[in-house]
């Protein structure tokens, strides 16, 4: 019984601190670049780009294909790779589309113009994208369309990735891929962000790392921010709750 006891309590103590060393792990690494921007991931040499057979938002002109990485060896694992030989064993899909919103773990999306030939990237830099929404409402009411979506765009951790373990930034294009701008302020973390219909409005929050500890928890700054449709990342206004 004493054996089953110690043997419970052991396995208790690696579980919390396992979980405690993962809670520890810090999205931002501060040194002297940093304020200069961090450094470009490392070049990818076992995995290589797929894309999915594209989607078309109706009423829109325009073709998403939205691509991946797929990994070269079945026993690469990463965060921003699916594993698996390429074949027949392939996966069947790396996106998913539902209700106006293109899901995944993304190193892009390219555009192309229905019933034309070219097609073209969302962003010439690295990005990993978690989600491309579409404004349906905002283009019914004013016939303008924007993609809205969340995603990583600096190895903040400096681990030589670019995945969900970096910072989460807030974007918005045309439905057409242009006029991509960042709407978060630089190492600011988005928390969330939801639009209003009723006027327009983007709503979203941000964390800053105000301790500059490389971690967003409970001591850090919240900050408020609006963005009036159609507007530019230079419209983005602070609004106070207190």
């Amino acid at each position: 019984m004493k054996r089953r006891a110690f043997f419970l309590f052991a396995l208790a103590a690696t579980v919390v601190l396992s979980c405690k060393k993962e809670e520890e792990t810090p999205k931002v690494i501060y040194d002297a670049s940093t304020q200069k921007g961090s450094e470009a991931p490392k070049v990818d040499t076992v995995s290589i780009e797929v894309a999915d057979l594209p989607v078309h938002i109706p009423g829109t002109q325009y073709l998403i294909h939205p691509v991946g990485k797929l990994s070269l060896r079945s026993d690469y694992k990463s965060s921003n790779t699916y594993s698996g030989e390429v074949g027949s064993n392939a996966p069947s899909n790396i996106s998913n589309y539902r209700d106006f919103e293109i899901t995944g773990m993304l190193s892009n999306l390219k555009f192309q113009k229905v019933g034309q030939d070219s097609i073209y990237p969302l962003s010439e830099k690295p990005v990993y994208i978690q989600t491309a929404t579409f404004l349906k409402s905002v283009a019914d009411k004013t016939k303008q369309q924007f993609l809205v979506y969340t995603l990583e765009d600096e190895d903040t951790n400096r681990d030589g990735q670019l995945n969900e373990k970096d910072i989460k930034a807030l974007y918005i294009s045309n439905t057409d891929g242009s006029n991509f701008e960042k709407l978060t302020a630089p190492f600011h973390e988005l928390i969330d962000w939801k639009l209003i219909e009723e006027t327009n409005t983007i709503y979203f929050r941000t964390a800053e790392d105000s301790n500059k500890n490389g971690k967003f928890d409970v001591e850090d700054k919240i900050h408020y921010n609006s963005l009036k449709l159609p507007g530019k990342a230079a419209d983005v206004k602070n609004y106070k709750i207190q």
